[in-house]
């Protein structure tokens, strides 16, 4: 067996894994949607899960897709750490229970929720922007030579 060989059955293998990786994260996206809307859950990891959910359907990304490596990350790192923080403040059976509708395909966004987590995700950007722009003046207002 060649180098290029084993190469490409390294990369067959990487490619298979993520994206039994991505359907497992799409699946645990479902869950927390299921979850949202159910009045059984408790309001605080509802709030985490609204976060959570309104990042992965959004369209904009804190850290944009274009940007080489980085862009991904966000997703790599933002949102399993979300998923886990909402499954520990969850009570396991209640989140069992969602995972399961999820996968059954019961979970769905109910109308205009994306029209929420784009304003979410602008809202961040338009706060970050603010404060680096606070930061900025407030540091930099002192007359020069002084």
């Amino acid at each position: 067996m060649t180098k290029m060989t084993r190469l490409k059955r390294l990369a067959t293998k990487l490619v298979i894994a993520l994206m039994r990786w991505a359907r497992h994260l799409m699946a645990e996206i479902n869950g927390l949607i299921a979850a949202l809307f159910d009045p059984q859950t408790p309001w605080a990891p509802c709030i985490l899960m609204f976060v959570v959910v309104a990042y992965a359907v959004s369209p904009l990304d804190l850290i944009p897709d274009f940007i080489p490596v980085i862009g991904f990350l966000d997703e790599l790192i933002l949102l399993p750490l979300g998923i886990k923080m909402v499954a520990l403040l969850m009570p396991d059976e209640l989140m069992q229970r969602h995972r399961d509708r999820a996968l059954a395909g019961n979970a769905e966004l109910p109308r205009g929720f994306k029209s929420v987590a784009i304003i979410l995700v602008v809202a961040t950007w338009l706060a970050l922007a603010a404060v680096i722009w606070w930061w900025f003046w407030s540091t930099s207002s002192a007359p020069l030579g002084v």
